[in-house]
């Protein structure tokens, strides 16, 4: 699933490491989200989106895996 995480971080010049804290897991996993090797859990998406003012939707965008179904 894409998602305009990193773009949306670097707008607020956010660091990973801040992003992770204010969503309660590790930089790590921002990274994993940011390069699209991780999809998270709805809950961790939406604590994302939230942080940035967005809904989900906004956040992660999966039109290509709804054409692929």
């Amino acid at each position: 699933m894409e998602n305009t995480v990193r773009e949306l971080r670097t707008k607020l010049n956010m660091t990973q490491e801040e992003l992770a804290a204010q969503a309660g897991v590790s930089r790590q996993t921002i990274i994993s989200i940011e390069s699209g090797r991780y999809n998270p859990s709805i809950m961790l998406a939406y604590k994302i989106a939230r942080h940035f003012g967005l809904p989900i939707e906004e956040v992660f965008l999966c039109e290509k895996e709804l054409e692929e179904e």
